[in-house]
């Protein structure tokens, strides 16, 4: 009752003033005034919308990128799942970024590998910090972005914060580990990404785990008919990564690069019997039926369960430089290509 006192009381006072204001003399100043008062609003209406970075350091906001996952469709001609469509992705997923200058160049598609319920692998520094490799690639791949963006390439991410790719459904979750099916279509939603934007590259970021390993390795499928662009790309990937590694000292041995048969773990029978890496294997009618549609390689530069190799992974200058040679993979990969 009282609120409605006050508000009637000023209605009152403010009806007074406004009639015996000299509405010709100020015209102009109020004009000014309200335009500036209501750009001002939408400006931090607008930034307040978009969804910030989860926590982590991100290249801004993310509402700076497009989400390619609304409304879009795979590709015409492409095979397409029941496991993967339009909607099937998860808040902060496949996003798009313009770049920063120039005409458009080539898009290229970052996958920050694991997220969500799946850490990836795990390891210690020598100070006993523990390093995740979810946490990781996906700082990684933002400096990645950054620095492409301003070189002119469009850039598609799979994630921009710590959950997955794909919407989970329930069920497909027990004790805070997805089921085999659900892995699966998590790795064929990063796929259907880049297809769906129409990406010319594909580079998965990932760490190394188990026992005493140690180095950089890089990964391609043989078996696309696009293997050879693909391998190009690994070799860039694993020389442009450890020249910026090893030139400031760090000495990480060069684990090759290597078909992708021999990398990664399979997670249930049928990934077994498939052989490849879902990411960038080839189509298998039941079990991948939407493989990537673009040259594509994969580096895992450090090996989480080196303590020496955990503390660089963790280190923003470890992340910034292994970015800094994805970048320049890239750059080599379409100067020799023809398109840089």
């Amino acid at each position: 009752m009282f609120r409605r006192h006050v508000r009637w009381l000023l209605s009152i006072a403010v009806r007074t003033f406004l009639a015996g204001f000299p509405w010709s003399r100020w015209r102009t100043s109020i004009t000014v005034t309200v335009v500036a008062i209501a750009a001002t609003v939408l400006v931090f209406r607008d930034g307040a919308q978009g969804p910030a970075w989860d926590q982590v350091r991100g290249v801004g906001h993310a509402a700076d990128g497009a989400r390619v996952a609304s409304g879009s469709l795979p590709v015409p001609g492409q095979a397409t799942s029941s496991l993967v469509g339009p909607g099937a992705f998860a808040p902060g997923a496949c996003v798009a970024y313009s770049p920063k200058r120039g005409k458009p160049s080539p898009t290229v598609f970052l996958d920050a590998g694991h997220g969500g319920t799946d850490p990836g692998g795990n390891g210690y520094t020598s100070a006993g910090q523990q390093v995740t490799e979810a946490n990781i690639n996906l700082l990684i791949e933002k400096d990645a972005l950054t620095l492409l963006t301003a070189h002119g390439y469009r850039v598609v991410v799979s994630r921009t914060g710590q959950g997955t790719v794909h919407s989970t459904r329930p069920g497909e979750v027990y004790g805070g580990t997805m089921t085999p099916g659900a892995m699966r279509k998590e790795i064929q939603a990063r796929d259907a990404c880049a297809n769906m934007a129409h990406a010319d590259l594909l580079i998965g970021i990932y760490m190394n785990a188990g026992g005493n390993g140690e180095g950089s390795v890089a990964g391609y499928d043989p078996d696309r008919p696009f293997s050879a662009s693909s391998r190009r790309l690994a070799v860039l990937l694993q020389r442009d990564v450890l020249e910026e590694l090893n030139s400031q000292g760090y000495r990480i041995p060069d684990g090759g690069v290597t078909s992708d048969l021999t990398l990664g773990s399979a997670s249930s029978r049928d990934a077994d019997g498939y052989g490849h890496l879902l990411l960038l294997g080839p189509a298998k009618p039941g079990y991948s039926d939407t493989p990537s549609q673009m040259p594509g390689a994969l580096i895992e530069p450090l090996f989480l369960t080196n303590p020496s190799e955990a503390a660089l992974a963790a280190a923003t200058r470890g992340q910034s430089l292994i970015a800094a040679g994805i970048a320049r993979a890239v750059g080599d990969y379409f100067t020799s290509s023809g398109r840089g």
